[in-house]
């Protein structure tokens, strides 16, 4: 019996330091310096809206001076279905509609997203009267995004449509228990595709926390996300120890098991993530997870990815910082890197 039990704990051991291994041979690999990187790499923002008002930005004329103050040529909208449909049954595209118009204006490219999930908090953006019945959401979704699709697919500029957002990440963001599943997913891509087969559809994934398969295996073109310092109320602010290797690494394996070679970074981190809310953070407090020192750091980061474009999360912030509390750094660095 004593043998049997030494047996078993020199197998626990083995099992032990063969798990530890390869922890440390990944965190070796990922972090490997990368020599190259892609000087050609695009550069484009978000910009929500929703979010500039909840900074007590006028939101039009934040986007306006965003757009001709930054020079921006790529941006990533998004249609807010709880914005749009707030009567059951009626619509209204006007917001939708000025977003775009100013950006066809400009000839800027426009990456569309629309669905249950979009970008900015709360993240679910369902109208409270199809909370409560998972059927009856699925069927007005799908009547929203084709009335939407058809609406919009002459505009030359959007360049293509982007269904949900992170949409296999359940435990992030306000949202209905099972609010989003894959055959969902699919419906709404296939339902994209029929509607307008001459544009892409991109479905996007968290970078540091999916493998992507669920999503890059339905979509044109996988989007992921890149941040590099976040806050954890048990933790306080962590930096992730993956270097650019840990993204080429996951390319590598969407390539091989999804057929996806096509990757941006649909959100690029460029605006802080705290403790608090971002008018209630101190500059100094801001500045711990992005600052213009850290926008500088992770554009060069993205570019050795090797990936094709990246879009900034943050540009509602830094004109925020520029017009309400006279600091315009962020503005400034941004404006260098988007005019490269």
């Amino acid at each position: 019996m004593k043998k049997f039990f030494r047996y078993l704990l020199k197998m626990f051991a083995g099992i032990i330091v063969f798990i530890v291994s390869l922890v440390i041979l990944a965190f070796v690999v990922f972090n490997w310096p990368v020599g190259s990187k892609n000087e050609n790499m695009r550069f484009g923002i978000s910009y929500s809206p929703v979010f500039a008002r909840s900074l007590g930005l006028d939101w039009q004329k934040a986007y306006l001076d965003i757009l001709d103050g930054l020079e921006i040529k790529r941006i990533r909208l998004a249609s807010y279905w709880s914005e749009v449909e707030k009567k059951k049954g009626q619509y209204d595209f006007s917001e939708t509609d000025w977003l775009l118009e100013e950006a066809r204006k400009r000839n800027i490219d426009v990456i569309f997203s629309y669905g249950i999930k979009v970008p900015r908090w709360p993240e679910c953006f369902i109208p409270d009267f199809y909370q409560n019945s998972k059927a009856e959401r699925e069927a007005t979704l799908l009547r929203y995004e084709k009335v939407l699709i058809e609406r919009y697919k002459d505009y030359e500029n959007i360049i293509m449509w982007q269904v949900e957002n992170e949409p296999f990440l359940p435990f992030f963001g306000q949202c209905p228990l099972q609010a989003i599943d894959g055959d969902l997913v699919d419906r709404e891509v296939a339902q994209t595709k029929t509607l307008d087969a001459s544009r892409p559809v991109m479905v996007t994934d968290s970078g540091e926390l999916s493998i992507w398969y669920r999503a890059a295996k339905r979509a044109d073109i996988f989007g992921t996300t890149l941040y590099r310092t976040i806050y954890k109320p048990q933790i306080g602010y962590f930096n992730y120890p993956l270097g650019p290797n840990f993204f080429r690494a996951k390319a590598l394996f969407i390539r091989v098991f999804a057929r996806q070679k096509n990757i941006v970074i649909s959100e690029l981190q460029a605006e802080p993530w705290g403790p608090k809310w971002l008018d209630e953070m101190s500059i100094e407090e801001q500045y711990k997870s992005m600052s213009p020192e850290k926008l500088r750091d992770i554009t060069e980061y993205a570019k050795r990815t090797r990936f094709s474009e990246a879009y900034f999360w943050g540009a509602e912030w830094w004109y925020w910082l520029k017009t309400e509390k006279e600091n315009s750094e962020m503005w400034e660095a941004a404006k260098e890197i988007l005019s490269r």
